[in-house]
């Protein structure tokens, strides 16, 4: 099971969001917990932005890898040729 990426168990803080009223009204009629929904979502939503943030931050950083690459040569080629170099002694 994954861990979640926020403490579930941190204490409830109230907040103020503005809702449709007329959809408020019904949720409420059916017996939906708006607040429990109201979490839910926003730890979804936050899941997602987290992804894309991290999906971000590796595309960059295996951009920097290959733009290296590209001035530099491959870092395992470097490694080889320095081994090579030591067997030929």
């Amino acid at each position: 099971m994954r861990t979640p990426d926020y403490d579930p168990n941190a204490p409830k803080q109230t907040v103020s969001l503005t809702l449709n009223s007329d959809l408020y009204g019904r949720a409420k009629r059916l017996g939906l917990n708006a607040s429990r929904i109201a979490e839910q979502a926003l730890a979804e939503a936050y899941a997602r932005e987290l992804a894309a943030q991290v999906a971000a931050e590796v595309q960059r950083e295996m951009q920097a890898v290959a733009d290296y690459e590209e001035r530099n040569g491959a870092f395992a080629d470097l490694v080889r040729v320095h081994y090579e170099r030591d067997d030929a002694v």
